[in-house]
């Protein structure tokens, strides 16, 4: 079942990188006592992602911060070091937060799994956006497709 406005973020672990290599990060630690927005990618270095979705997210994310988010966060079921190089691939610096989500366990938990194994990707994530509060979701903007309309940055911006 797909997550909606009005769930709370479901327990699960991310990895990020950190000074010290790969580290975990619980969704409560991640949602908990704070505004997060939350965007998922189907892949790093992929073309729509890395040419409008996350690089919008990363001009606005000075403008989403003054509204009142906390956190802004990019996830994708790539691994760690994907997300790593991808991130200094496109200058995110401390702007937003860059999570894998190496097996996809959080996306498949979400019901936002999105299956490309006809084009050798495997199971990856729906292009989505969330915004939560305090780990309950209160926007969810999600893409049919290959569409990117929903769930940008400019979205989210005017829902905060």
């Amino acid at each position: 079942m797909t997550i909606k406005v009005g769930d709370k973020i479901p327990e699960g672990t991310l990895t990020q990188m950190t000074e010290k290599g790969p580290a975990p990060i619980s969704t409560s630690e991640l949602f908990g006592g704070k505004k997060v927005v939350l965007f998922a990618v189907p892949g790093a270095f992929t073309p729509t992602c890395s040419a409008k979705h996350l690089p919008g997210f990363v001009q606005n994310a000075d403008a989403i911060k003054a509204k009142g988010a906390d956190v802004i966060a990019c996830m994708a079921v790539n691994d760690v070091f994907v997300m790593n190089a991808w991130g200094k691939d496109q200058n995110v610096g401390e702007k937003v937060l860059m999570l894998a989500d190496g097996s996809g366990n959080f996306t498949k938990e979400l019901g936002l799994e999105l299956d490309l194994s006809g084009l050798g990707l495997g199971h990856r994530s729906q292009r989505f956006s969330l915004i939560a509060e305090d780990g309950v979701v209160t926007h969810l903007n999600t893409e049919e497709g290959g569409a990117f309309q929903n769930s940008s940055a400019e979205v989210a911006l005017g829902q905060l």
